[in-house]
């Protein structure tokens, strides 16, 4: 079993002797037993927490490096017009507090998230067209985690109920 213990952040194809190609849900453990795509037993003994992202390099101890692509997935791709109206549509599934994929194509940028029928009506109620298919789901990283490495933490709770759109109120607890 070859045993991948290092990140070593975004690295070109060319740099990997092997690829593992796994789905979200996958790609945040630090602990996984694999089969890579071409077939080798693989561990990884990772720091736990950072999200393996698409393109990732992992050293192995004997020097090997492979390289994480994003599985193609069940994914709802929201198409809305850019600028204020993309902008809202973010706003408000993010307020979801789930993971969301930003990005942008020949078609113009989108918001991606797993199928879910409430996040998929809200969706449509702001204006968006959807579409169901499969493709990589790679979301965007927490704001803390795209400050290069640098730890932020402090300790405290808050809370705040607010209201949605599906008739009911609740509150949410964060720790920071």
């Amino acid at each position: 079993m070859l045993t991948l213990t290092e990140r070593l952040g975004p690295i070109a194809a060319d740099r990997a002797t092997d690829t593992l190609t796994l789905p979200y849900e996958l790609r945040i453990r630090g602990r996984l037993k694999a089969t890579s795509d071409a077939g080798r037993d693989l561990g990884l003994f990772l720091d736990r927490g950072p999200v393996l992202r698409d393109g990732e390099g992992l050293r192995a101890e004997s020097g090997e490096v492979v390289r994480i692509r994003a599985a193609e997935e069940p994914v709802v791709t929201a198409r809305i017009a850019a600028g204020l109206p993309l902008a809202r549509l973010a706003y408000h599934l993010g307020n979801r507090h789930v993971q969301l994929a930003l990005g942008e194509d020949e078609k113009g940028g989108y918001v991606r998230f797993p199928p879910d029928h409430v996040l998929e009506e809200l969706a449509v109620l702001l204006g968006a067209t959807l579409e169901h298919h499969q493709a990589p789901f790679d979301p965007e990283p927490g704001a803390y985690q795209q400050l290069g490495g640098r730890s932020h933490s402090h300790g405290h709770g808050h809370s705040h109920g607010h209201s949605h759109g599906h008739d009911h109120d609740h509150g949410h607890s964060h720790a920071h």
